[in-house]
């Protein structure tokens, strides 16, 4: 934990990374507290008109009669799945599988099929914790499953595996712009290299009476590693809150039954709060990331709360390297903060060497939350470095001692706080019989940030039609994920290509946002 009273300058000089050779998440965010402060608090469940408040005793006796059963059925190194939404046994399944040493694979309930059979295929699931939601859509892709509630499980203590610090704990998996998602292989190490950033990101998490919560999804890195974990790991109460749909309403119940004070809030969220002229006072902070908010979206929040929205910044394969931090330096409007302490960052010229001007903004080798690799990919693994430093594929500017960001360098869309691949939308509309070919790219849209647009080439003897239109977004909602199928579609004769048959996304998304708004 980052001294309370020091300034930046002084946490940033007097910062080295001081990571034990011997390292399992789960002793860092149950074990220890489990023996040290069995009574704390860890979770806050806070499901319809109910609230439980989880120890860190409970959380480890669950987590342990977890453990138990999956090393019947699992052994160390192996891929095991999380597809669940926010709830004390997501939090103990990922815990249990850190236990015996396994490494687990965070998945998004909205994910249809597709999805989940791209990312299970390449991990080598060899089972998913489910709910039950979700268990017979793994069962039909013929993977074993476990649901929790519906099992009994032995009461007594699992000896947490001793693992190294540099041993693979968790496969994330990151929207790519061509070919399949890419795991992104993090190890046990990766909590500690976040707890700076998001310590930041709160004003210093973990004073008195502080309680985090995120309407994110703990699939995401946002919601697993910039809240959940941290939270954990700190001593700090985590709510747990489920709802199928984010509202101001929801936000105001969880808030104040829960009695939030800090809060990961995802751009889209705070986007809708805004466009409700919804104002909630008493929370000490609230921290965003994904895409910057902008000056106006400030403005708003310091209104709308009463406090400065610290935006912070990272990317699933090396998370939380900068951050504002309200409480420790004035923020630069346009800017997302500082270099997190620990975490070295650039901007490269294209001969990748560091410089003022605008360029790569690329991270230096040692950092903390930096991945392993991608999980059987080593070309692509080659290709994110430049020397001693990572890609993360954005564009940005220094502004003093401020990173700029200007833009994505990929073709990442981001609509409402996710980010989505278009490789995988393409080609689930290509598995239409209509279809001969299609180009997917983001749009700018004032709410989401950006909407999922496709360009379809129809096959000569077919007639584009409002009837086709939605037949290929329900196509797209069924196959791969309700939250990114194409809000808009438009039939093209050709699309735009290089001379080597690929598709030129830059000239649809120029002409994407060129068009007039879709009309709500």
């Amino acid at each position: 934990m980052l001294p309370k009273s020091k300034s930046y300058a002084d946490l940033k000089a007097g910062f080295s990374w001081d990571i034990p050779g011997r390292l399992n998440m789960a002793h860092q965010v149950c074990d220890l507290w489990a023996e040290t402060a069995p009574s704390r608090t860890a979770l806050i469940d806070v499901t319809g008109d109910e609230r439980r408040d989880v120890s860190y005793s409970e959380l480890r006796t669950i987590a342990d009669g977890l453990a138990h059963y999956l090393a019947e059925r699992v052994q160390p190194g192996d891929r095991v799945g999380v597809l669940r939404s926010q709830s004390v046994w997501t939090a103990a399944a990922h815990i249990a599988i850190w236990k015996i040493g396994a490494i687990s694979i965070p998945l998004f309930k909205l994910f249809a099929h597709d999805a989940l059979q791209v990312r299970l295929g390449d991990a080598g699931a060899r089972l998913v914790i489910c709910d039950a939601e979700t268990v017979h859509q793994v069962e039909e892709l013929g993977y074993p499953t476990c649901v929790p509630e519906d099992l009994q499980f032995s009461d007594q203590p699992f000896a947490t595996r001793d693992t190294s610090s540099e041993d693979p704990a968790v496969l994330i998996y990151t929207s790519g712009t061509t070919g399949s998602p890419k795991g992104a292989l993090h190890a046990h190490r990766v909590l500690a290299g976040h707890l700076p950033g998001v310590e930041i990101s709160h004003n210093l998490l973990g004073q008195d009476a502080d309680v985090l919560w995120t309407p994110a999804d703990w699939a995401w890195i946002g919601g697993l590693f910039d809240v959940l974990m941290p939270g954990l790991a700190l001593g700090v109460p985590v709510v747990a809150s489920r709802s199928d749909k984010f509202s101001a309403e929801f936000c105001r119940q969880v808030v104040s039954r829960a009695a939030v004070l800090n809060v990961f809030f995802p751009p889209t969220a705070l986007r809708m709060l805004k466009a409700d002229n919804v104002s909630i006072q008493g929370l000490r902070t609230i921290a965003s990331g994904g895409e910057p908010l902008g000056p106006e979206m400030l403005e708003w929040g310091q209104n709308a709360f009463g406090l400065t929205i610290n935006e912070f910044y990272g990317q699933t394969e090396c998370n939380m390297v900068a951050s504002s931090a309200s409480a420790l330096f004035d923020p630069q409007l346009g800017c997302i903060g500082k270099p997190v302490p620990g975490h070295d960052i650039a901007v490269l010229d294209d001969l990748g060497n560091p410089t003022q001007i605008e360029g790569d903004i690329a991270v230096k080798k040692g950092s903390a939350s930096m991945m392993l690799e991608y999980w059987n990919k080593p070309s692509e693994t080659a290709a994110k470095y430049k020397g001693p430093w990572m890609l993360t594929g954005d564009r940005g500017i220094w502004q003093g001692e401020y990173l700029r960001f200007i833009g994505r360098e990929d073709d990442v869309i981001t609509s409402a706080g996710y980010r989505i691949g278009p490789a995988e939308i393409e080609d689930c509309l290509l598995k239409h019989p209509s279809v001969a070919t299609v180009g997917v790219v983001g749009k700018p849209d004032e709410l989401r940030t950006e909407i999922v647009k496709a360009y379809v080439v129809l096959k000569p003897e077919v007639v584009g039609s409002d009837n086709l239109v939605r037949e290929l977004q329900n196509l797209a909602k069924s196959r791969v994920s309700k939250h990114s199928y194409p809000r808009e579609i438009t039939f093209l004769k050709s699309l735009p290509m290089t001379v080597t048959g690929k598709i030129i996304r830059k000239d649809l998304k120029r002409r994407a946002t060129a068009e007039k708004e879709p009309k709500s």
